[in-house]
C-alpha cells in the first residue's frame, strides 16, 4: 500500500488547514477525488472530501485510522471497489473488504449513517460489467440484511442505457472517470438518498 503515501499525506495536510468542522466526509478512490464541484453539490453538509487517487476498497481500510483521524462526522458518504475489480480482484474480494470497511467505521464512529454508491458501469472496463454487477448485488444485500446504519446508493441502474451499455455522456475521454454531467447525476441520487433516510 506504499504507493498511496503521497497521496495520505496530502490528505493529512489538507486536514490541518481546515478551517471548518466537516459534517460529511466523502471517502475513496478517484470518483471521491476528482468532484470538483463537491463543495456547491452538498454546501449544507459541510462535506469534506477524502478521496485518494486510484485507492481500492483494500487500500481504503488500509488507510483508515490515518485518514480519518481526528474527524466525527455526521455521515459518511463512501465510493470504492471499482480499482480492485479493475486490478484483477474478485467480487468476492470486495464484498470482505467492504465488511472490514464497515467494521472499521463501527468501531471508530459508532452508529451513524453511512452510504454506500454502487460501483459505476464505465465502458473502461465494460469487460467485467457482469463482475461489477454481481459485486453491487451482493455488496447490496449485505447492507440491507445486516448493516442498518449503511444505505444503498443505486448509481449504476441509471448509468446505463436501453441497450445496457455504460452512457457516454457521464464519462471523460478515458471513458473510467466522471463528467460534469456525471458528478450532477451523483449529486441528484445521493441528495435524494440522504432525504429520504
Amino acid at each position: 500500500m506504499f504507493w498511496y503515501e503521497d497521496e495520505i499525506q496530502r490528505l493529512e495536510n489538507e486536514r490541518a488547514a481546515l478551517t471548518y468542522k466537516p459534517a460529511t466526509l466523502f471517502y475513496g478512490s478517484s470518483s471521491i477525488r476528482l468532484w470538483a464541484s463537491m463543495a456547491d453539490d452538498f454546501r449544507d453538509l459541510k462535506p469534506v472530501n477524502l478521496g485518494f487517487g486510484g485507492s481500492t476498497l483494500a487500500g481504503c481500510v488500509w488507510y483508515f485510522e490515518r485518514v480519518m483521524k481526528g474527524f466525527e462526522p455526521d455521515r459518511i458518504i463512501f465510493y470504492a471497489g471499482d480499482n480492485d475489480l479493475g486490478d484483477g480482484r474478485h467480487p468476492e474480494e470486495v464484498f470482505i473488504f467492504f465488511q472490514q470497511f464497515a467494521e472499521r467505521v463501527k468501531k471508530r464512529f459508532g452508529s451513524i449513517p453511512c452510504y454506500f454508491i454502487a460501483l459505476k458501469p464505465s465502458m473502461a472496463r465494460r469487460a467485467i460489467i457482469d463482475q461489477f454487477r454481481y459485486t453491487n448485488e451482493i455488496i447490496s444485500a449485505e447492507i440491507k440484511n445486516n448493516h442498518p446504519d449503511w444505505r444503498w446508493v443505486d448509481v449504476f441502474t441509471v448509468m446505463l442505457n436501453a441497450e445496457g451499455k455504460p452512457i457516454d455522456d457521464y464519462y471523460v475521454a478515458d471513458g473510467l472517470h466522471l463528467s460534469k454531467q456525471g458528478y450532477q447525476l451523483w449529486a441528484k441520487i445521493i441528495n435524494q438518498a440522504l432525504n429520504t433516510n
